[in-house]
This record gives structure tokens, C-alpha cells and sequence, in this order.
């Protein structure tokens, strides 16, 4: 503590006491009340940061991982057949400013055999010249497994989880079943085709990684019998505005089309990202209030501890707002140590996740975040002053509250009944 000779003496007081020398055991028992709601507070404004912190590092993470795979924004023939004047779409989306990239694509449900093995799998024509300026996996296959995706070759790129639970690699052959299928004397018959695998990729998104299949369009205009690409899947220059193109789009595109951004696509699961991230801050901000709500008990123990003090003070003439403000001082540090010590522990521990839950993991032969149920299988962490601000505040103004009722009873004792077993 640096000199307080220039400090008010309400303040120089309200220091000491925060110390609580531990001349006698009822010191040394406040002294270890206060010092407990001080570590109450630190680790519940730590679980604060470092909660919030993961939530907002896995939102970012599964967004960016979707967005490798999926477009900012997609245009649909409202009928969900093919659109009726592609080549006219194109021309009219590429004028918008914010338009950075643009690629036709037929979009069906289909399942992928080998031999007894069949999974149910999302089938994408694509354009391999134009899919890379519209999602950044195709963009790193641009020069490898693309280029094989010549068409009437019937070549195929599975999702790297779908590749291995079939049981595939380059160059084997798999089964694609169109789920529509032709009518033969037998009955309605499915179509199937031969497909051999051209490549493999890995987005880091499982629900993609486990489903998603990608052939050439002209190949799924054949395989599909569509006469041209069922949408368009457009690159924006801020993926945060495609809201706002969408609707821009809606009123510039010649006939009726259907258009859905990316946030649309996946409004369920960011609005329940959200609600979650809601539910869990208000349930930690409850552990920051009982831990300063600690500060009561101690200030009450302080207080009755310090009755003589009090009257002393009070008949050398101080006021009883003064004897407020010592308390309140006192208190006040306690919450001010505290946030700041679970400020810098919640912010050591956030920045350092990626180092500290592998060890964990390590430690006791565990996973965590198994991939096959949180679309993820690392833990990531954004800090954001959004979240940590409010967070020190709240803090800080729940320390202050819980020191307004011991303060206002400290200023109210009585200096004759205070002394007069002295």
C-alpha cells in the first residue's frame, strides 16, 4: 500500500480494518471471514469471464467451421425445382456491391453404399470453377481434388467422417442412390449409380465432415434429372451484413425466388447459443452476489468488533457519515481486491484454455468435447470486453450494496452504551 499520509482518515481506517490484524482470535476469525468473501468474489467473477469467454469462443469457432462449408447467402427457385432463369440470376447478384463471389449449385438428399454399409448423405452439385470463390474448403481444394471433378466421370468428394465410416479412399468406388427413382413394370425403382472417390475433406464442422458429398453439377443434373442448378450460393464482403443484402437482393432479383442468409439457416441453434450464453451469466452474476453479500456478515462482525473505535471516534468529534464511510471503505476493498484478483485469474485462464484442457485431459484420461456431439473437439476462448466490463461492474456494485447496511449501523452506535463496559 503506497503512503496514505495525504488520505482522508476515513479512508486510512477503512484500510486497516480491511486488514484485520489478528492481535486476538476474534480478528484473526473477521480477518478470515473478510478474506473469504474476498476469494468468493475472485472466483466468481473468474468463472464469469472464463464461461462466457468458451461460449463466445465456441460460437466463433462452429460459425467460422459452418461457414467453410456453407454459403453467406443461398437463392432457391421457391418450388425447389431448378431455378428458371439461372444465368440472369447470376448477372443480377453479382451487381450488388457486397457481392464477392457467386456459383450455381444443386442441392438433393441421397445415400452413399459400400457394400453393406449405407449412410444417408447431403449431395451438392457444384462448379468447381466457380465453388472456390464461394467457401473457403473448396477454395483449399481448388488445385487437388476439384480439379478431378471432371464431368460424365462421375467423381465424388466425401466429408472426411463420412469417408471413414464407409470405409473409403481415394480411388474406390461407392454407390450414390437418388432418392426419387424411375417407374419400371417391377414398381418405382430408385437410380443408382457408380461414383468413384476423387478426394477427401475436412471442414472441423462434424455435422458436415459426417454428411456432406460433392459432385460435379453436371454429373447431379444427370444422376438428379434437372434440366440446371436448384440455387445460387453467394460470398459477401461482411458476412455480419448479410441480413441486410438478403433484403437488398429480395428487392433487386427478377421473379419469384427465395432467398435465406446464413444466420437464417441456423437460427435455432444461434438463438439457443445465445439464451445459453443469457441463462449462464445471470446464474454466475448469482455466485458473485452471494459472495459479496458475504461482505455483510463481515462488516456486521467488523462493526460489532470495533464498537469502542466507533464511540471514540464519535466523541473526538467525528460525524456519523464518517463512520459510514470508514465501513464502506472497508468493504469497497474487499470488492475491489477481489474483482480484480478474479479478473486477472478469469483472463490468465482464458487466454491459456487451449494449453489447460488438453493437460486436464491428458491428466485423467478424458474427452471433453467429443466431436460427434459438439460439432467441435477443442475448446476455444474469445475474451471480449463486451462480457468483461459488465462483469467487473456488476461486481463491483454488488460489493458496494452489500456494504451500505453494516456502514449505516456503524453510524448509528450509540457512544455512552459503546463505552460503558469499557
Amino acid at each position: 500500500m503506497p503512503s496514505s499520509a495525504g488520505l482522508p482518515y476515513e479512508m486510512r481506517l477503512g484500510w486497516r480494518y480491511t486488514r484485520a490484524g489478528r492481535a486476538t482470535r476474534r480478528n484473526g476469525f473477521i480477518s478470515f471471514i473478510s478474506a473469504a468473501s474476498m476469494l468468493g468474489i475472485a472466483l466468481g467473477v473468474a468463472a464469469l469471464i472464463v464461461v462466457l469467454s468458451v461460449m463466445n469462443g465456441f460460437r466463433k469457432d462452429v460459425t467460422g467451421r459452418m461457414l467453410s462449408v456453407i454459403a453467406h447467402v443461398e437463392v432457391f427457385s421457391p418450388d425447389g425445382g431448378p431455378l428458371p432463369d439461372p444465368q440472369r440470376t447470376m448477372s443480377e447478384v453479382r451487381a450488388n456491391p457486397e457481392v464477392v463471389g457467386a456459383a450455381p449449385f444443386i442441392g438433393a438428399q441421397g445415400l452413399v453404399a459400400r457394400g453393406e454399409t449405407m449412410q444417408g448423405a447431403i449431395v451438392r452439385g457444384i462448379d468447381p470453377a466457380l465453388e472456390p470463390n464461394v467457401t473457403d474448403v473448396a477454395a483449399q481444394l481448388k488445385d487437388t481434388a476439384l480439379a478431378k471433378l471432371v464431368p460424365g466421370q462421375f467423381g465424388i468428394l466425401l466429408g472426411s467422417d463420412l469417408a471413414r465410416k464407409l470405409g473409403v479412399g481415394e480411388g474406390d468406388q461407392v454407390t450414390l442412390i437418388a432418392p426419387s427413382g424411375q417407374v419400371t413394370p417391377a414398381g418405382v425403382v430408385p437410380r443408382l449409380k457408380q461414383m468413384t472417390v476423387v478426394g477427401t475433406f475436412s471442414s472441423g464442422h462434424y455435422e458436415y465432415d459426417s454428411a456432406l458429398a460433392m459432385l460435379h453439377i453436371q454429373d447431379a443434373e444427370r444422376l438428379f434429372r434437372l434440366e440446371g442448378p436448384t440455387g445460387i450460393r453467394l460470398k459477401l464482403r461482411d458476412l455480419n451484413q448479410a441480413r441486410e443484402v438478403t433484403d437488398q437482393l429480395a428487392q433487386t432479383l427478377s421473379g419469384q425466388l427465395l432467398l435465406l442468409d446464413w444466420t437464417r439457416q441456423n437460427r435455432t441453434w444461434f438463438a439457443a447459443v445465445q439464451l445459453e450464453k443469457r441463462m449462464m451469466f445471470i446464474i454466475l452474476t448469482l455466485i458473485v452476489a452471494v459472495a459479496a453479500f458475504n461482505l455483510v456478515s463481515t462488516l456486521v462482525m467488523t462493526v460489532q468488533d470495533k464498537r469502542a473505535d466507533i464511540a471514540i471516534l464519535r466523541t473526538l468529534g467525528a460525524s456519523p457519515a464518517s463512520i459510514m464511510k470508514i465501513f464502506m471503505v472497508q468493504g469497497a476493498l474487499v470488492g475491489v481486491i477481489g474483482t480484480l484478483g478474479g479478473l486477472a485469474l478469469g483472463l490468465l485462464i482464458a487466454c491459456n484454455i487451449d494449453v489447460i484442457v488438453p493437460f486436464l485431459e491428458r491428466l485423467f484420461h478424458a474427452s471433453f468435447l467429443p466431436k460427434e456431439v459438439y460439432l467441435i473437439n477443442q475448446m476455444p476462448s474469445d475474451p471480449q470486453a463486451g462480457d468483461i466490463v459488465p462483469i467487473a461492474v456488476i461486481s463491483l456494485a454488488l460489493s458496494f450494496v452489500a456494504t451500505l447496511y453494516p456502514s449505516w449501523r456503524a453510524s448509528r452506535v450509540n457512544p455512552a452504551e459503546a463505552l460503558r463496559y469499557e
